[in-house]
């Protein structure tokens, strides 16, 4: 337990200011969207290649992925677009970030499974 909220302390805030930079760089909503794919993609193959890794889990999976990635600004930007009339592209931003988002976590997996 001495190192568990270390760990994720550490990964949370490295994965914040890696999601900072991308969101500034590519600008909401996409960025937003680009941060999910990305951390969907990662998780599901680190979720393979760290099984048996704790501490890695902690640092990477928990701490950096789940401070990278940014579901809660993703229900705020679909709330803003539907709030600015933009009802249709709300629609199209949730379903492209649920479906890259599944897909990316898929190859993810599938890709360290090939590795190993």
């Amino acid at each position: 337990m001495s190192q568990t909220l270390p760990l994720i302390a550490l990964g949370g805030a490295l994965g914040s200011v890696l999601r900072y930079l991308m969101v500034g760089a590519v600008g909401a909503p996409w960025g937003t969207a680009a941060v999910n794919v990305l951390g969907s993609f990662l998780i599901g193959a680190l979720f393979v290649l760290l099984d048996a890794r704790t501490g890695w889990q902690l640092l990477l999976m928990t701490g950096l992925l789940g401070g990278f990635t940014t579901f809660s600004a993703f229900s705020l930007d679909t709330l803003r677009l539907i709030q600015q009339g933009q009802s249709l592209q709300a629609g199209l931003y949730v379903l492209a970030s649920v479906a890259l988002s599944l897909i990316a976590v898929a190859l993810g997996v599938a890709l360290a499974k090939g590795l190993q």
